[in-house]
């Protein structure tokens, strides 16, 4: 890629993480703050010490700074093992959210606590999957989370919930548990949300029944690094020689991969299954 789309493509992601910034602070200051809801996660964890200090020794520590802080280890983290442009990129959105969070004012959205939890989570997972999607985090648990999938090669959201979950325990012993027990919520929704959002760890097995097999694996692989199996077949109604070809993707380049078949043989026949783990050499794209 040439300097001119890099510094294209480095522009839109910038405003991209400040969007992801401003909708996550959005969940955080007029829900998960006006609910006094614990959304989990760094941020979670921020909200309590916050409020304990507030509650029980009569000290104001402002949230953004303490959720900036709070973001520096995994930081230096990811920056040695995951790669410097999903460091900076996630280090300019948290920035941006703890900016944010210290200069918007709360807005009363709903006054119902249920919904408080879901939107207030929905809002959240957005903000979150946005940063995800572009090749970037929110920091924080987000950050392990991506160094553990990236190491092992699955998606591991719903664990960091369950993380997140005895965390949310811990407000509940210390603040009451109906505010653990809709955070919660909030946080299943998020993580949800999330999981939908961010495709990477995904895996998909497509299966191509091709005339013409040569032209559809130059095609495919002139854009993909996944390597392609070639089984010869015959047609049993037809009893005609066809081609059948194999191959594991990330479910984020299927529609690339299928429009990149049906651009050669129209007439292609693709199957595509959920693939939950893959063992063999199997090539994972940079996030950088």
């Amino acid at each position: 890629m040439d300097k001119s789309k890099c510094l294209k493509k480095d522009v839109i992601t910038f405003f991209l993480m400040m969007l992801s910034a401003f909708v996550y602070s959005i969940a955080i200051t007029s829900f998960s703050n006006v609910g006094g809801l614990y959304p989990g996660g760094f941020s979670g964890i921020s909200r309590i010490i916050v409020d304990v200090f507030s509650r029980f020794f009569n000290i104001h520590i402002p949230f953004g700074l303490l959720y900036f802080v709070l973001n520096l280890f995994p930081t230096i983290l990811v920056f040695r093992y995951i790669g410097k442009r999903f460091t900076i990129f996630s280090v300019i959105q948290y920035v941006f959210v703890s900016i944010f969070t210290m200069i918007l004012k709360p807005i009363l959205v709903v006054d119902d606590p249920l919904l408080i939890a879901v939107f207030g989570g929905l809002l959240g997972g957005v903000g979150i999957g946005l940063a995800l999607h572009n090749n970037a985090s929110s920091g924080g648990t987000d950050f392990i989370a991506i160094y553990v999938s990236n190491r092992y090669n699955r998606s591991v959201w719903n664990y960091v919930m369950l993380a997140n979950a005895l965390i949310l325990c811990i407000a509940g012993v210390l603040f009451g548990w109906e505010k653990a027990l809709y955070s919660i919520i909030y946080q299943f929704v998020s993580t949800q949300v999330v999981e939908r959002l961010h495709e990477r760890y995904k895996m998909e097995t497509l299966t191509i029944i091709t005339k013409h097999p040569d032209e559809v694996s130059q095609k495919v692989l002139s854009g993909t690094r996944h390597g392609i199996t070639e089984i010869k077949a015959e047609g049993v109604y037809s009893h005609k020689d066809t081609t059948m070809l194999y191959m594991v993707i990330n479910t984020f380049q299927k529609r690339q991969v299928v429009k990149a078949v049906l651009s050669v043989d129209p007439a292609a026949f693709i199957n595509i299954q959920t693939t939950t783990a893959v063992i063999g050499n199997y090539y994972q794209q940079p996030l950088d």
